[in-house]
């Protein structure tokens, strides 16, 4: 039979707008996300991909539809919706005095009964999620005591712990050193292809997402402005025109790699 995670659209989004304070942030966004696919937005600061994951992930309220593997958002109970979708937020908030692996182990709470505890089994998927980002020699100790990247890779642990066959990352590699951003994508990479995840991102690091990335949506103004393979979307017109940036596009193994170019007429001081 069938697994119907592997038949249906990850995620569909149609008609997307999301309203914040009063001011549009999102206006109808339409994306289709097929499972297994990696997606990673960009855009301009303000452009609304933050924005975006949240509504995926059942945060925001939106007008609109949203699916997640053929069930509607909107009519998945909060438990079914985290066995299905795992979210690793810019800032999520540290709860004071808790341990490594007991906030990675929150990231089993979907399959463990009401009034009832974690399993050895959820236990064991604690311990192998550490040892598969290098945070086993952490799991005693205190979360407000780690580096902002430590915290990091906690966060995307106590995420791929939860077992959910879509990953929502938003920045995940902003806190990291080089090593660590390449270790971390690499490791979802390779998940992605061994459990059939599917992953939608945001990044800031237009190289990186070329790199990783099947497909990217250009963000600008809470409009999609272009989607496709990262050579047709990350080109020196597009980029200029959007993020008003000017840049040189060079043909890397694994993707574009974007990098800026000095404006003509500027000169160092002194």
């Amino acid at each position: 039979m069938t697994d119907p995670l592997l038949s249906a659209s990850a995620v569909r989004i149609s008609g997307l707008d999301v309203v914040l304070g009063g001011t549009p942030v999102l206006r109808g966004i339409d994306l289709d996300v097929a499972a297994g696919e990696w997606v990673t937005v960009i855009g301009p600061n303000g452009a609304g991909k933050s924005t975006m994951l949240r509504a995926v992930g059942g945060l925001l309220a939106h007008a609109g539809s949203i699916s997640l593997f053929g069930k509607p958002l909107s009519r998945l109970r909060r438990r079914e919706r985290a066995r299905l979708v795992a979210m690793v937020a810019q800032s999520p908030a540290v709860p004071p005095g808790m341990a490594v692996l007991d906030y990675v182990l929150l990231g089993r709470t979907p399959y463990i009964p009401a009034l009832g505890r974690e399993s050895a089994a959820d236990v064991a998927v604690v311990h192998q999620t550490l040892a598969s980002l290098d945070l086993s020699g952490f799991a005693g100790r205190r979360l407000e005591t780690l580096s902002g990247g430590e915290r990091q890779r906690v966060f995307l642990a106590r995420a791929l712990a939860q077992g959910a066959p879509l990953l929502l990352l938003d920045e995940p590699t902003s806190a990291l050193d080089i090593g660590h951003q390449q270790e971390v994508l690499e490791l979802v990479d390779r998940l992605r292809r061994d459990r059939g995840l599917t992953v939608l991102a945001s990044m800031h690091d237009l190289s990186v997402a070329g790199e990783y990335a099947d497909r990217l949506v250009l963000l600008d103004g809470g409009r999609v402005a272009a989607v496709g393979p990262p050579p047709e979307v990350l080109t020196v017109d597009l980029l200029a025109h959007h993020y008003r940036a000017q840049v040189k596009v060079i043909a890397g193994e694994h993707g574009p790699l974007v990098v800026p170019v000095r404006r003509a007429g500027l000169t160092p001081p002194g």
